[in-house]
């Protein structure tokens, strides 16, 4: 028997007077109950409990004792129905980090019905593309986009986004738009992706058939931010590729225009990240869930 199994059958004694009424109550065999209280008094070194013929009743100590009990079962009571409540109704805190670009294009607009379908959950937000150490930052999961390397933690993907190939209409008036991988290699510059992770310039990439192609074009600019990104090729300094999503307001007002749509660049995956636990909180596993059916929606 554990300390808190002892605890509360020693609280039923002093409640029903009697280790008989105890055992019964708790439906344990009247030796049990005997034993384990004498076990009890020898771990405190105290004794607890005066027998006679006809009641048990505390000592001094044992008043003293009851009262802790009380307290302790009772918090101990209230933390396991508030567990076995956000089960059925999650609740509770959730600390998150997105990258910047996914975050304000798809997850934070879409909030709103999160928060109607769960309104005891209050989530504290990051954004950012830098590398996150989620026990030691206390984060309980990260949005990644593209492919990762072992980090330790769980992944689970909840989606694909598609990207493009594109370049500013200033720039295409300059230089024309390219109609091979051959004709992209001759006179056409890049604005350069640095990761934030390798700190090493990233090259174009090309799906040809299923087969993925890499193309390395001089720039005269590395960045290593998606705002700056995409701000240096709508500036005009070069070629880009990026998420549909970022970049469909610049489809749409004509600012970009995309180049060899006959050969994307592959799809990258949207993982979320989190620590291996023995039991996700329920909190986590519905956050999770929500972020599968808003990918499949929007993605």
């Amino acid at each position: 028997m554990d300390r808190l199994e002892a605890m509360r059958l020693y609280t039923r004694i002093v409640e029903l007077g009697s280790f008989t009424a105890a055992a019964d109550d708790l439906n344990l065999p009247r030796a049990t109950v005997t034993h384990a209280i004498k076990r009890l008094e020898t771990r405190l070194g105290a004794q607890l409990l005066q027998r006679t013929t006809r009641r048990v009743r505390p000592t001094g100590d044992g008043d003293t004792y009851y009262g802790h009990c009380r307290r302790l079962l009772a918090d101990m009571d209230e933390v396991e129905a508030d567990f076995r409540e956000a089960a059925i109704q999650p609740k509770g805190r959730l600390r998150i980090d997105l990258p910047a670009s996914l975050g304000w294009l798809l997850v934070i607009p879409a909030l709103p019905t999160f928060f109607a379908r769960f309104p005891q959950i209050e989530l504290d937000i990051g954004t950012g593309d830098r590398f996150v150490d989620l026990v030691r930052e206390g984060v309980d999961c990260v949005l990644r986009i593209g492919h990762l390397g072992d980090s330790g933690m769980v992944g689970r993907r909840v989606g694909m986004l598609q990207q493009a190939t594109v370049a500013s209409a200033d720039y295409v008036r300059r230089h024309g738009l390219p109609e091979s991988l051959a004709a992209l290699q001759d006179g056409h510059v890049a604005v350069n992706w640095v990761s934030p992770n390798t700190r090493r310039a990233e090259p174009l990439e090309f799906m040809v058939g299923r087969r993925r192609r890499e193309v390395t074009l001089p720039g005269c600019v590395s960045v290593s931010g998606m705002d700056a990104y995409l701000g240096c090729c709508e500036a005009g300094l070069g070629i880009a590729q990026m998420t549909r999503q970022r970049i469909a307001e610049g489809f749409k007002t004509g600012r970009l225009r995309e180049i060899l749509p006959a050969y994307p660049p592959p799809s990258l995956p949207i993982t979320v990240l989190y620590p291996q636990q023995r039991q996700m909180p329920a909190r986590l596993r519905v956050f999770i869930d929500w972020l599968v059916e808003l990918t499949a929606a929007q993605c």
